[in-house]
């Protein structure tokens, strides 16, 4: 190898070195507009995604309060019947069905509150105290 080939040799890499860095040197700031671009893209298509899922799921409580609501409104139809056949009074045995059956229903889903229950008049709750109550009132 004579000194003519290793100094083409050497110039050849020095431009290609050259040619490189301008290379980076445009293709760089172009590759990372492009980036933040496609980083948006994918957070816009994100934040979409997040809105589709909150308006389906708002969607999804109102037609269940929609349904809530026409289940109250048909417990009260039936309570209104209920009433209808007691001809307007509640006997107070009734009462006492309908605040077990409350207890029950309580008891069922676990909201029952701590209730310390007494059982009187034959395993029954008394609903008015001051009417049945066994016990004498001390007068002062």
């Amino acid at each position: 190898m004579d000194q003519k080939n290793v100094g083409k040799i050497i110039l050849g890499v020095i431009f290609s070195v050259l040619f490189f860095i301008v290379l980076l040197m445009f293709g760089l700031p172009r590759y990372n507009v492009w980036q933040q671009e496609m980083a948006g893209k994918a957070e816009m298509a994100k934040a979409e995604q997040n809105r589709r899922i909150l308006v389906e799921e708002a969607k999804a409580k109102l037609e269940a309060e929609k349904l809530n609501a026409q289940a109250e409104i048909e417990r009260a139809k039936g309570m209104a019947e209920a009433m209808k056949v007691e001809n307007g009074t509640l006997s107070e045995t009734y009462n006492q069905y309908l605040f077990i059956r409350t207890l029950e229903k309580l008891a069922d889903k676990g909201d029952l509150p701590q209730i310390i229950y007494i059982p009187s008049n034959g395993m029954l709750p008394v609903m008015d105290i001051a009417k049945k109550s066994p016990v004498k009132q001390i007068q002062e």
